[in-house]
């Protein structure tokens, strides 16, 4: 489980990145490259990183349930995702 304090930063930074979005996407068309410099760091949508929203953990995320492949594989074998069981041969 990632520390909150690491959790909580990811937070701000998807919040700041959804507040800026619109501002920084007219300075990138009038190309006012100066201005989008002043901007915060954080606001751009590079600084994010895909994490796990039950554990918060960064490595082996799959996208497709924004869950990290740990976290898929118990719930999995819990029965918590329809359709979706351990292969076994």
């Amino acid at each position: 489980m990632a520390k909150t304090s690491v959790t909580a930063r990811e937070k701000k930074r998807e919040k700041m990145v959804a507040q800026y979005a619109a501002k920084r996407e007219a300075l990138k068309k009038a190309g006012e490259w100066k201005a989008l410099d002043e901007l915060p760091k954080n606001s751009s949508k590079v600084r994010l990183k895909n994490r796990c929203k039950i554990s918060g953990r960064p490595r082996g995320y799959v996208r497709y349930f924004g869950i990290s492949r740990i976290a898929l594989r118990d719930m999995a074998l819990d029965g918590k995702i329809p359709g979706l069981r351990k292969a076994s041969w």
